[in-house]
């Protein structure tokens, strides 16, 4: 009986986080935009195409380096694919005043919003930053990623080339 309700619990449990991995919209939120006004994630939207969310921190180099690098290639991606980059900085309570500073001395055309009390990045399960989601065009996580390597960009590229396309990433 032990052996059967533990069967029964590992493949539910496998279940459970096979259906999360592939195809789940993103939880609603509220967050701040980079003026410190409320924004709700529900309103993250993209008219149907690619969406990048990258989940970072000002103190966070590896986080950085990805999105200065995406930055250099960001207008021919978006020609490219249609894709938009929206970067959540975790930056918490102490050092959220720092985002607007950096980001204004930064060549990013992304969307930047705040996430200070981490209830956005508890609600994607993020652990570390940087930590880089893809969505469709239903607003469907499709990808995932922990961690910047150099390259990393040009996975992320095509993955976003194959999602704009309606192609199917595994």
């Amino acid at each position: 009986m032990i052996r059967l309700t533990f069967t029964l619990l590992l493949t539910v449990i496998c279940f459970v986080a096979n259906a999360q991995e592939d195809g789940w919209a993103i939880p609603h939120v509220s967050i701040q935009n980079i003026d410190f006004e409320n924004f709700n994630t529900s309103e993250i939207d993209n008219d149907g195409k690619p969406i990048i969310i990258s989940f970072w921190a000002t103190w966070c180099s590896p986080c950085k380096r990805e999105l200065n690098t995406i930055a250099e290639e960001y207008d021919e991606w978006i020609e490219e694919t249609g894709v938009k980059l929206i970067a959540v900085s975790i930056d918490d309570s102490r050092n959220v005043d720092k985002v607007p500073t950096y980001v204004n001395g930064q060549a990013w055309d992304y969307e930047v919003y705040l996430d200070p009390n981490g209830e956005f990045k508890r609600a994607m399960n993020v652990n570390n930053v940087p930590h880089t989601f893809l969505l469709n065009g239903n607003k469907e996580v499709v990808w995932q990623h922990n961690s910047y390597s150099p390259g990393d960009e040009e996975e992320l590229l095509e993955l976003t080339r194959k999602v704009s396309n309606g192609e199917a990433i595994h």
